[in-house]
């Protein structure tokens, strides 16, 4: 929950619209199909009470088995139809896409420069042509391309925790991971430079720097503010009550200006630079493919203005989208196997099997490692970096089962719900990666598609995240144990499971700890592995 929601300025919002609202044009009812069922909404702020701001898809589920699948609720003056079901999530968002691929106007979205962002620019040509350029870049067969390079930055990241250096991350909130002897601190945040550094790999052709890189940091502080500011409560603030940033700036709680103009420099930073250090290296000969290299330089004819912002703007999402869920899925998967490690000795027996010890693992092994893609799948389906997905919106009014879902609808899809779905996924809170095995040990059907979004505004980034993801996971339980931190009496730490709520999910410091598999493991024989896997 951001500080604008928890602020004082929010009671002035309310008092003050409460105070002007004439409640009749909320209560008028249209002649035809009614509203999906939902909780009955309060005066003004609509349905804000019962809800678990720190897991709201908890609460949504909640709603969902008593009023039905599609629940209808309202925050101020917007309609919000929450989807807890893949089947109507498939029905309304797949098949239905031609109504259902717009945005939400994002009040704060301009308000912190972040207008540019593809994953919520409305629908239509403007998007359609980022669209295209995201296709183009990371369509099945072309990220393949990529994966020499993901493997590199997977043993630079083994690196990194191996030698232990500082954390370029200090900014940020972080779960630092011993070393088992306790001799060295080991920042789990090197996942921050393993996603930040693959993706700006991929987007520029850029090599990020091992402690410090001015552009990642740059960024890492934007994302900062855009995934608390963007999310849909702190949005509604502002879109329902414009006037507040109105007030002067020293009015308490209204940090959201000061920090809003932070923001906007911040992501001038993430959108320039990268993209002028291709250009430069374009015009120096020393430019190495990359997704704006290749638009910038395989034209037939000179880029029209459209098209170079395009570039500049598809380029700066996809970090974004990248880089924070690669480390947010990585976080889970570090929580999961401290706390399950039944299932790091068994995926690290079937690495050793297949692998052995004198290489590291490389793509060509994924199809004989099921148990290792099984990990993966349910880290995406155990906790969701995404857990309500981004928001899509109705573009005109929609009957489904009998009930209206008016136009303008900011409709959510429950992908929390989705996996923890006990008809689908016996016992969902235990992770459990056999769930995805058959009983010969092959992987089963269930891609866990409903983990990558709907329709059109699907994940067109999910082939490079996944095999970034699963290249970083297999590495990790080659090379090293994850077990819980000891205190200074030898007693194991029982560390809890929490997060920050935003845009996405970040989880909150824990304590574990991470020590080699081999005792003899040195930055040489590191080394040796790895160019024994080329």
């Amino acid at each position: 929950m951001s500080a604008l929601t928890e602020s004082p300025l929010l009671a002035l919002a309310i008092t003050c619209a409460a105070a002007l609202f004439i409640g009749g044009h909320l209560a008028k009812k249209k002649s035809g199909p009614p509203l999906p069922p939902g909780p009955p909404p309060l005066p003004v702020v609509g349905n804000v009470r019962g809800i678990d701001t720190h897991a709201p898809w908890r609460t949504y589920r909640e709603w969902g088995y008593i009023y039905g699948p599609i629940v209808h609720t309202r925050l101020f003056d917007k309609h919000i139809c929450i989807i807890n079901t893949e089947e109507d999530a498939r029905e309304l968002l797949d098949r239905r896409s031609q109504i259902y691929s717009d945005r939400p106007e994002i009040a704060t979205n301009e308000l912190f420069g972040s207008a540019f962002n593809s994953a919520f620019l409305r629908y239509g040509p403007r998007w359609r042509l980022h669209r295209r350029l995201f296709h183009q870049t990371f369509r099945p067969d072309h990220v393949q391309t990529y994966r020499p390079m993901q493997l590199q930055k997977g043993y630079q990241l083994l690196l990194g925790l191996l030698d232990t250096p500082e954390d370029i991350f200090g900014h940020l909130k972080r779960s630092v991971c011993p070393l088992q002897d306790g001799d060295h601190p080991i920042p789990i945040s090197y996942a921050h430079r393993h996603g930040s550094s693959i993706i700006m790999a991929a987007a520029y052709g850029y090599d990020t720097k091992p402690r410090d890189d001015p552009y990642v940091t740059a960024i890492q502080k934007a994302l900062d503010f855009l995934i608390a500011y963007l999310s849909p409560q702190a949005s509604a603030v502002v879109g329902a009550f414009p006037f507040i940033l109105w007030l002067p700036s020293w009015f308490p709680g209204l940090s959201i200006k000061s920090n809003a103009a932070k923001s906007r420099l911040l992501v001038k930073e993430w959108v320039d630079r990268p993209f002028e250090y291709v250009q430069e290296t374009i015009n120096s000969g020393t430019a190495v493919p990359s997704m704006a290299t290749d638009f910038l330089t395989k034209q037939d004819e000179q880029l029209s203005p459209d098209m170079m912002a395009a570039i500049k703007e598809a380029s700066a999402t996809a970090f974004a989208a990248g880089a924070e869920t690669t480390i947010g899925a990585l976080r889970v998967f570090v929580y999961a196997m401290m706390k399950n490690p039944e299932v790091q000795k068994k995926a690290q027996a079937e690495i050793d099997a297949v692998v052995g010890t004198e290489r590291l693992p490389t793509f060509d092994d994924r199809r004989l490692l099921p148990y290792i893609d099984a990990i993966v799948r349910e880290t995406l389906r155990w906790l969701p970096i995404l857990p309500l997905g981004v928001p899509h919106a109705t573009t005109e009014d929609d009957v489904y089962k009998g009930y209206l879902i008016p136009k303008g609808s900011l409709i959510l899809a429950n992908i929390w719900a989705m996996g923890h779905d006990e008809a689908r996924f016996s016992n969902p809170s235990e992770f459990k990666p056999e769930r995805f095995l058959t009983p010969g040990g092959e992987l089963t059907d269930e891609a866990l598609n409903f983990a990558w979004g709907f329709g059109r505004r699907s994940c067109v980034g999910r082939h490079m995240a996944d095999a970034s993801v699963w290249s970083a996971i297999v590495l990790i339980l080659s090379t090293f144990n994850i077990s819980k931190q000891k205190d200074n009496e030898g007693r194991e730490i029982d560390a809890e499971l929490d997060w920050s709520v935003g845009v996405t999910v970040r989880l909150e410091p824990f304590p574990c700890a991470l020590a080699p598999r081999s005792k003899d493991m040195t930055a040489e024989r590191l080394a040796a592995l790895f160019s024994a896997s080329a």
